[in-house]
């Protein structure tokens, strides 16, 4: 083994010998490859433009990220040879080394020869920093926050948050940011280079992406629903005096002397759930009603700008995010003033913050700042993943996370400002405490007692238009991400079949995306919506990001992960990240997790309360997409030759190399 190492030091990187070794059919020499051991560095040398494998090289030059020792063979053996000899005929500048552990050729061999091509990077390092920071920084930064956050405490609330995020949530997402990076891949074919037989985990992520997909974006129908509806002189839910209105509509800010009584209700809410939902046609999930003709419009209408947003790839959507991802700080800043100088802000402001300490003694509380920050960051989605493995290999992404993560904890924390001083001005002009006005969560809390609180300013149309474009590009940097995620990971599993049609996929991707959505934009469609929010996400993501977790860590190495971060960036994590990534972050999972099994929610939406069999319906739409992770395990050992301890092995063992960029010089490592 000595002897063949020898031989590779003084094989010229322009040779063809070593290179064209490889027969059909057949593994190629082992003199012909340029093995690295992943704990020594490699040397380049000016003289004759050889490499040098360390010393380490020589003395275990088979070793494998995941502690297996094997021998490893070059593929692609077929349709190879030619390409790589006129890579390695080309100026040195341009030069281009190739290392694989493939233990297959043909079609596999075809994508790899692929992968080695020049892939799309972001224009600017802003275009990926905008990109992250519009996907992190969402509509649930702005009304599940401020929500959780004065329930569960107030002010106390932060310290559990603020944990939970050091502890868990920045680790996780500064782990996908490296591993999008260095390995270059969505978040379906990334797994050949890590661990094989965890592949499903990439399936899932995709099937994720579109429930999501299928209600996310009608909720952004509604926010367009009110957008075009604020541009009127007066705001139609200020009043009583529309078709849809009923007897019991009542407004809280008339100049008349009425009085609430206990069937009263808001314009605002009427306007929401009579005219934009029109729920009170359909009565529960077993009678949807029939179709909204005017939120499927506006549905469209997204789905178009999302398609000329993303139809090119990052070059185009990352020039868009600098748009819709700083659009929404200007309007957040003009809220938060105008907020401020309402009277009884102060109410508001004294309730969001005021510290209960006792209810930190609650597990609930631990278990809000737990889900939290995780749904708030995103880590699970494939968004990083795809995100990241745009930017050039040397990209300082550890500091990429911390600064997206802190903005994304601060947009959130500020946006909770800009909520509560409203809420604080309502109960002022109600004369309530403000615990009764804050009363609606979700998208309630922003189509009904934000709305109405915005109604009821002095110059509330400009006021309405600002406040739901900012809602729009909020909602839009998300989905561009989302569906970002399964066109990377698709194109990349199956380049020779997209690669150049990602127009065409896109569009496909869109068509399924907006016949999926059609049961929310019935009658309905809200308690679809409610349903596909709480189940067929949050237990799924939280299960793939915890097998996520586990198979870097413990299967590709944590050691093995660590090198190629200081690959990347010149230093390796510290023992934190270490510590994090072995075990605090899988057991952050791992808790979140059981504690939403063991307590699912009770659904209820306006009057209507969910009945038992549609938890039955979430926990199937949820397992639908987690599935694919044991179906790929049986299917991927039932394809591998060998013994089961075989097949264990190679299921376990990363069968493709990373291509790995060297100043000029790329080169391929496991």
């Amino acid at each position: 083994m000595e002897n063949k190492a020898t031989s590779n030091e003084t094989q010229p990187l322009t040779s063809k010998k070593g290179i064209s070794d490889c027969n059909e059919g057949e593994d190629c020499k082992e003199n012909g490859l340029l093995i690295r051991n992943p704990k020594s560095a490699l040397r380049l040398v000016d003289d004759g433009n050889k490499v040098h494998p360390g010393q380490g090289d020589k003395e275990e030059a088979a070793q494998i990220s995941n502690g297996y020792s094997g021998v490893q063979s070059s593929g692609p053996c077929s349709g190879m040879g030619e390409a790589e000899d006129a890579q390695c005929t080309a100026p040195a500048a341009t030069t281009t080394t190739t290392t694989t552990t493939s233990t297959t050729c043909g079609a596999e061999g075809q994508q790899q020869l692929m992968e080695l091509g020049d892939r799309e990077t972001w224009s600017k390092k802003i275009d990926f920093l905008l990109s992250v920071i519009g996907y992190a920084v969402d509509l649930g930064n702005v009304w599940r926050f401020p929500y959780i956050c004065y329930q569960n405490g107030g002010g106390a609330f932060l310290i559990p948050y603020t944990i939970m995020a050091i502890f868990g949530g920045i680790p996780l997402f500064y782990m996908e940011l490296a591993l999008g990076q260095y390995h270059r891949n969505g978040c379906i074919s990334i797994w050949r280079k890590i661990c094989p037989i965890f592949k499903g985990i990439g399936f899932a992520i995709c099937i994720i992406d579109l429930y999501v997909a299928s209600y996310y974006n009608t909720i952004m129908a509604w926010v367009f629903y009110y957008l075009v509806s604020s541009f009127t002189t007066e705001l139609p839910w200020t009043s009583c005096n529309n078709a849809w209105n009923t007897g019991n509509c009542t407004t809280y800010f008339s100049k008349d002397n009425i009085s609430w009584a206990l069937h009263s209700i808001s314009p605002a809410e009427e306007f929401y759930t009579r005219q934009v939902l029109q729920v009170h046609r359909s009565n529960g999930l077993d009678d949807l009603g029939g179709i909204s003709w005017q939120l499927t419009l506006c549905l469209l209408l997204i789905f178009i700008i999302v398609y000329f947003s993303i139809w090119k790839g990052v070059k185009t959507s990352g020039k868009v995010v600098w748009v819709t991802a700083t659009f929404p700080y200007v309007i957040l800043f003009i809220l938060l003033v105008r907020g401020a100088t309402l009277p009884g802000a102060w109410r508001g402001v004294l309730y969001y913050l005021k510290p209960e300490w006792q209810k930190l003694l609650a597990t609930e509380v631990w278990v809000d700042a737990a889900a939290q920050i995780f749904f708030s960051l995103g880590p699970g989605f494939g968004v990083l993943l795809a995100y990241a493995s745009y930017n050039k290999f040397h990209n300082n992404c550890y500091q990429d996370a911390l600064v997206t993560s802190t903005v994304n904890c601060l947009t959130s924390f500020v946006s909770g400002f800009v909520i509560f001083t409203v809420l604080g001005y309502m109960a002022e002009m109600r004369n309530e405490d403000v615990s009764e006005v804050a009363k609606d969560m979700g998208p309630s809390l922003l189509f009904i007692t934000y709305a109405e609180a915005i109604a009821n300013m002095p110059a509330s149309t400009f006021f309405a238009i600002i406040f739901f474009l900012m809602l729009l590009t909020l909602g839009l940097d998300s989905t561009f991400a989302g569906l970002e995620g399964v066109i990377t990971g698709v194109l990349d599993e199956f380049p020779h079949v997209w690669s150049k049609r990602r127009e065409f996929f896109v569009l496909g991707l869109i068509i399924i995306c907006f016949l999926g959505s059609l049961a929310t934009l019935t009658f309905g469609g809200a308690y679809v919506v409610k349903l596909f929010e709480e189940y067929a996400t949050g237990p799924a993501v939280l299960t793939v990001v915890f097998l996520e977790a586990v198979a870097v860590a413990w299967f590709y190495g944590i050691t093995q992960f660590c090198n190629d971060v200081k690959e990347m960036l010149g230093f390796a994590p510290g023992w934190y990240w270490r510590v994090c990534w072995v075990a605090i972050s899988p057991i952050f999972l791992l808790f979140v997790t059981c504690s939403f099994l063991s307590n699912p929610p009770e659904l209820r939406l306006f009057d209507y309360n969910y009945p038992y069999w549609t938890t039955v319906v979430g926990y199937c739409i949820g397992t639908s997409s987690i599935i694919c992770i044991p179906i790929y395990m049986a299917y991927r050992l039932i394809i591998t030759p060998g013994t089961l301890k075989e097949r264990i092995l190679k299921s376990i063992t990363p069968e493709t190399a990373t291509e790995i960029p060297f100043g000029d010089i790329r080169m391929n490592a496991v």
